[in-house]
């Protein structure tokens, strides 16, 4: 029996947060996740904890939220979080030491499996590429000391394209559920500033599923992509996101 992964990176309470949450609810109901893994959830908003609530509210299961601040003075403004059905086991976290970035883990029983859950960010995509790098180094060494679980799960926004080395390292051992085009939404501030206006809308994967271990994605989609059907500048994030589908093989 398959299971469902979501992962949205949430531009924390920023963009009108207030009109644009309704989105992501919405559009999480219809998903129904198993596993909701989030980005830059924001510490000062509680959103990570207003997501529970609206999926115990509106889901069919009750979800436990796991949630992992940044360091420093980020640990102030936001951090990374998920909610899950599936019982946990236990939790875990890696500072990178590179500015405030983390990761965080959740081991949960899925179907009689352990499986291990985690959720990273890593640093800015017109940022330098060797600090990427050495995050994937030391993620990558984090999740093979936990090498007794039966399978790996990463998510996260990864500011790397899949040609960019940060991704390809991750690929070398992980497979990534899809590729399709996540960042940026037009979503637009009340005086129509867009995030990043650098970059072009929609025309990048930096947000990923990655999998490692005896199971498949039978589907993998970007979600999170529609807009307010009364007003094209509101999105749920400056992110779309990614959902899949998994299954033991």
């Amino acid at each position: 029996m398959s299971f469902r992964v979501v992962f949205l990176n949430l531009e924390q309470a920023h963009r009108r947060w207030e009109k644009r949450r309704h989105l992501v609810v919405d559009q999480l109901a219809a998903l129904k996740p198993d596993i909701f893994a989030m980005n830059e959830l924001s510490v000062p908003a509680q959103t990570g904890r207003w997501l529970q609530s609206q999926a115990n509210e509106r889901l069919d299961h009750r979800f436990a939220l796991v949630q992992q601040t940044k360091t420093n003075t980020g640990s102030r403004i936001e951090g990374e979080g998920l909610l899950t059905r599936f019982p946990i086991l236990e939790t875990g976290n890696l500072d990178y030491r590179t500015l405030d970035y983390v990761a965080l883990v959740a081991r949960m029983e899925i179907e009689g499996r352990v499986v291990d859950v985690y959720v990273t960010h890593l640093y800015m995509s017109r940022g330098d590429e060797s600090l990427r790098i050495f995050q994937v180094q030391q993620l990558l060494e984090w999740i093979n000391s936990r090498d007794d679980a039966d399978a790996q799960i990463v998510c996260g926004d990864f500011n790397a394209a899949p040609d960019k080395p940060a991704a390809q390292l991750m690929a070398e051992t992980f497979t990534a559920t899809q590729s399709a085009p996540t960042a940026f939404t037009p979503l637009a501030n009340e005086d129509g500033g867009v995030a990043h206006p650098y970059w072009d809308r929609l025309d990048r994967s930096i947000d990923y599923i990655w999998l490692r271990g005896p199971f498949a994605a039978v589907d993998s989609k970007v979600c999170f992509d529609i807009p307010d059907p009364e007003d094209e500048t509101l999105w749920p994030s400056d992110h779309a996101g990614v959902w899949a589908d998994l299954d033991w093989v």
